[in-house]
């Protein structure tokens, strides 16, 4: 009697848990997981100058913020300190010595047409990929910007640089209206983009990249009274590094090459009071910068995109202000390798890093937050297993580099504390190793000189601390032979 119930039960009940249990697999086939936004902000020339890395009285409070809700990579190094060879790397995770981008006029996909970008790679997976204002270097690409990144074509600021200057000063004090300036204008494009995606409801890969603080300084009024010019200081050391090779620093060539009021000749120093100015230029620049990205993060939250976006913020590499003689970038040396980066992302917690990272590892990075396959061909790591702390570092150095005279390059290896520059004469990684071809070595200790005022290659005190590094920049020149 009692099996015959049990089989009563089942012949009535299990079809109705069968239809059940389809309807529900039904449902679930059907279901489509939502994809992460990813805005990805550039800042041209951004050194690390935020109140989040230490700096209180530059005035950042939107940059500030994102780090509220994510994580500061305080010890981040670009691939090479200028823009095109920079770039170039962080938006494919290749190195320069695989990009073979070293300047300012080699065009990316002459050198490897089949290369992968960041974009082009969220763009096979369905993303709508658009790009305002500077994300390449224009200079390094081709065939409307990259054609192959984007979904949507690149369109061009239609905004001037200067508001009613002549000539082409260093700077300048406007009183244009900000959506009337470039970046203004790249703020408000941005967010257009952002109010057309959130209305369709497409994931989307918005590249922004703001033109300042590069020069020319050019921002309205209010922002240079932040910085009045009596508060403004020099910096305390402004001579090249004692022992360091005479071609390691360069004489501010961009700065002097392409403005009136420098003087053009390498030998007749710049005078303190445009210093001072170049100084709060710089500053007032990255003021201005900072609120139109707090516009663009605005509508991001009044949109209500905020908790599907993945953001990363970066400046392309540092910037010399004054440091040992120097303006702008293109050296080896800390304030023009060390670049600022900070991810947001939706749910996470809010941490500072400050073991070596590079703009190499981002590609990885984000395609890790993003739940998507990373590439197998990329330079650099994923920095997830450091942001959920399940690692202390991904790797024990940052790589550098930077070439001079056609025949010399400089590779920099940067770990916590010291930096190892080994000068190489017809020299790449794509070579073997060959120790004839040193010419010229560097060595700094930030813990005891933050400010590089002596090179320490020579002072026995550090010969283990150089036979380390240098064993270990031979290892890496082993490993990225390609």
């Amino acid at each position: 009697m009692k099996c015959k119930s049990i089989q009563l039960f089942l012949l009535f009940w299990m079809p109705l848990v069968l239809i059940s249990c389809k309807s529900s697999q039904s449902q679930n086939a059907h279901k489509v997981v939502k994809k992460l936004n990813v805005l990805f902000i550039a800042v041209d020339d951004l050194k690390p100058v935020l109140g989040v890395y230490g700096y209180d009285w530059v005035k950042t409070p939107n940059m500030d913020r994102l780090a509220t809700h994510g994580f500061v990579f305080e010890n981040n190094h670009c691939q090479q300190a200028v823009c095109g060879p920079s770039r170039a790397s962080i938006m494919t995770g290749k190195r320069p010595d695989f990009t073979q981008i070293y300047d300012l006029k080699t065009l990316m996909r002459d050198i490897n047409p089949e290369i992968l970008t960041m974009p082009q790679y969220f763009k096979q997976l369905g993303y709508e990929t658009v790009a305002v204002g500077k994300i390449y270097d224009p200079r390094c690409v081709a065939n409307d910007y990259d054609a192959e990144s984007w979904t949507i074509p690149y369109q061009k600021t239609k905004s001037k640089e200067y508001a009613f200057s002549e000539g082409k000063p260093f700077y300048e004090i406007n009183e244009r209206p900000e959506n009337e300036t470039i970046d203004g204008e790249i703020a408000a494009n941005s967010i257009q983009y952002m109010q057309q995606f959130a209305k369709e409801g497409k994931p989307f890969f918005l590249g922004i990249g703001f033109k300042k603080p590069h020069l020319p300084f050019v921002a309205p009024k209010k922002y240079w009274d932040m910085y009045p010019l009596e508060t403004i200081k020099l910096p305390d050391f402004r001579k090249d590094p004692e022992g360091a090779p005479t071609f390691a620093t360069q004489p501010s060539w961009e700065l002097r090459s392409g403005y009136d009021d420098i003087p053009k000749e390498f030998t007749v120093p710049i005078t303190d009071e445009k210093q001072l100015k170049l100084i709060q230029g710089y500053y007032a620049s990255v003021s201005f910068i900072d609120a139109q990205i707090g516009k663009v993060l605005d509508e991001l939250d009044r949109l209500g995109l905020r908790d599907n976006t993945l953001i990363v913020l970066w400046g392309d590499h540092g910037w010399h202000l004054g440091d040992h003689g120097m303006f702008c970038k293109h050296t080896n040396y800390e304030q023009a390798t060390r670049s600022p980066l900070l991810i947001s992302y939706p749910g996470i917690k809010s941490g500072t890093i400050s073991t070596p990272t590079e703009f190499v590892d981002v590609f990885p990075t984000i395609c890790n937050l993003s739940g998507i396959a990373i590439p197998n061909n990329l330079d650099g790591v994923s920095l997830v297993p450091l942001m959920e702390k399940k690692v202390n570092r991904v790797k024990d150095f940052a790589v550098s580099q930077f070439p001079r005279d056609n025949d010399k390059m400089g590779y920099a290896f940067r770990n916590d504390r010291y930096r190892y520059v080994i000068w190489m004469k017809d020299f790449t990684s794509r070579q073997v190793f060959d120790e004839k071809l040193v010419i010229a070595e560097e060595l700094y200790d930030y813990q005891k000189d933050s400010e590089e005022r002596r090179n320490l290659i020579q002072d026995q005190e550090y010969q283990n601390v150089r036979n380390q590094m240098k064993a270990q920049a031979i290892s890496f020149f082993n490993a990225h032979q390609n």
